[in-house]
């Protein structure tokens, strides 16, 4: 089984998982330097550094990598560690690097307007898998989306029941209009994308998640929408408001633990809170105005 090929797989299906190299290698050990070993996030194993507790334990730490998307180095001395000598190794020491593997990073654009059209340009060359959606053929094609992985050009609701939407997808939400945004929206709240954003204004995003909860959608639903959309630059035309979304989408995507300029109305608040659900006319009339 070459390793080589199974993260290529790992990685067109969706899958996650890390990837362990024995980087140097110091007297006798289990097996020889630059043996791989491939922990997919079901658990199952693909190649090996030389089994016993020392593979064990890279296991575990593999688990921990793929769950955290951060590389960890690991050192072990088999010579003075009682615990590694198991009748398999002489004694030595290795270090080990271990690095996650993560799917294709798969954005869904609803909407193939003017923003749409820049922000699969930036998307692209920032390394995301583009699939647009929009039920207009003039906009939804090949001729405006060349490189995306699919068009599609189909009534909202139709491709939506269709999709499979993995814990490693990003939807971005920029359609047209009001209406089309809010069923999109809907809809996307129940998947289990990674990271979620619909454009326009803060009037409208509050509107929107009035009109979903009076429908009776739960309000913690909404805590990881990004709505507005994008990092807070000051953006206004089509280009500057795709480099605005891209960003975030990267800093979603690398995890960035920096505090960075969100525009959401929903981030910092806990919409399952009674107080938050109960929050007065005047309170949410004052937020449409700022």
């Amino acid at each position: 089984m070459d390793i080589y090929e199974e993260i290529v797989k790992l990685r067109r299906d969706g899958g996650r998982g890390a990837v362990a190299t024995i980087v140097s290698a110091h007297g006798s050990i289990p097996s020889f330097k630059t043996a791989k070993m491939l922990v997919r996030d079901d658990g199952s194993i693909c190649g090996t550094i030389g089994g016993g507790c020392v593979e064990a334990e890279v296991w575990q730490a593999a688990r921990e990598v793929m769950e955290q998307e951060k590389p960890r180095n690991l050192t072990f001395n088999l010579n003075q560690d009682p615990k590694y000598d198991t009748g398999l190794v002489c004694g030595g020491t290795l270090d080990i690097y271990i690095e996650p593997v993560l799917p294709t990073a798969l954005l869904y654009i609803f909407g193939a307007g003017h923003v749409a059209a820049s922000l699969y340009k930036t998307a692209n060359d920032s390394g995301f898998d583009v699939i647009v959606v929009d039920d207009r053929e003039t906009y939804a094609n090949r001729e405006r989306f060349p490189e995306a992985r699919d068009v599609i050009a189909e009534d909202f609701d139709r491709a939506m029941a269709r999709l499979e939407i993995s814990e490693s997808a990003y939807i971005v939400i920029v359609t047209r209009g009001h209406r089309d945004d809010m069923r999109v929206l809907r809809w996307a709240v129940g998947t289990k994308a990674r990271y979620i954003g619909m454009i326009g204004s803060k009037r409208k995003t509050i509107a929107i998640f009035r009109e979903l909860r009076s429908e009776g959608l739960a309000a913690n639903l909404f805590e990881r929408v990004h709505a507005p959309i994008g990092l807070d630059i000051g953006a206004v035309t089509p280009e500057e408001i795709a480099i605005s979304i891209t960003a975030e989408l990267i800093a979603v995507r690398r995890k960035s633990e920096r505090e960075l300029p969100h525009m959401s109305w929903f981030h910092g608040r806990h919409l399952e809170s009674e107080a938050t659900e109960s929050r007065s006319e005047q309170a949410i009339e004052e937020d449409t105005q700022s």
